[in-house]
């Protein structure tokens, strides 16, 4: 415990801002990111559309270039899997054209505003004019998204993220699975984690933030389907 105590002490002069450390016994050292890294890091994704975020693609075992266009890899890192048909890998596809259709429905109506909402047409179709950050933290900094639902897909965002930009810590990723499981934390989230209506009257910037969370959402989807599992990504359906 007391060399615990040394180590977190040491990270926390240096990396507070970054993560909240703790100590449990027997000595672990547990982190916890912080409520703005993790605004940073949505926004990152939700409107650089992961090629301008320090995030990272692979193709072939090849880290490319943050800046380098998103499109679908003519040798896809994923074999098609001869016992998983196409019709299992549709609800990642319907997610994925959800939140297009969710976050182009939102421009339309003027909770959002975008330079360029076409989304067959501009990887960079995500560009945000307001609000410019979206609004993830509240006046006290913290984190507007704290439902469960939502709590749960910035998870399986994270773990896909992760197995994106180091696929070999894990050895071979289960690119079906992952996409599944996050398509299915996009479901549950969208079923119960209101942005219009009520929501959008009395707190429009808890509907932004979720908006923000349907663009990371698209953005992640975008990659593990056109890069990992070698299909088209629709924006509509």
């Amino acid at each position: 415990m007391e060399l615990a105590s040394s180590i977190a002490f040491d990270l926390s002069a240096t990396c507070g801002s970054v993560f909240n450390v703790q100590i449990v016994p027997p000595g672990w050292i547990h982190f916890e990111l912080t409520d703005s890294t993790l605004a940073t890091w949505l926004q990152s994704i939700a409107v650089a559309n992961l090629k301008e975020a320090e995030i990272g693609r692979w193709r072939d075992g090849e880290r490319i270039s943050p800046h380098h266009p998103i499109t679908p890899s003519p040798h896809p890192s994923h074999t098609p899997n001869p016992l998983c048909p196409m019709s299992n890998l549709f609800p990642i596809q319907y997610a994925h054209a959800r939140c297009c259709s969710l976050v182009l429905l939102a421009h339309r109506e003027g909770l959002i505003k975008l330079r360029e909402p076409l989304a067959n047409s501009s990887s960079d179709f995500w560009s945000v004019i307001s609000p410019n950050p979206i609004p993830w933290l509240n006046s006290d900094g913290k984190l507007r998204l704290n439902h469960p639902d939502e709590h749960r897909l910035i998870a399986e965002l994270v773990q896909v993220v992760d197995n994106i930009e180091c696929p070999d810590v894990k050895g071979f990723v289960k690119w079906e699975k992952a996409a599944l499981n996050l398509s299915q934390a996009f479901e549950n989230f969208w079923s119960n984690c209101r942005i219009w209506g009520e929501v959008k009257i009395i707190s429009p910037e808890l509907a932004q933030a979720r908006l923000g969370l349907l663009m990371a959402t698209q953005s992640v989807l975008k990659i593990v389907l056109e890069e990992k599992l070698g299909i088209f990504a629709p924006w509509e359906l």
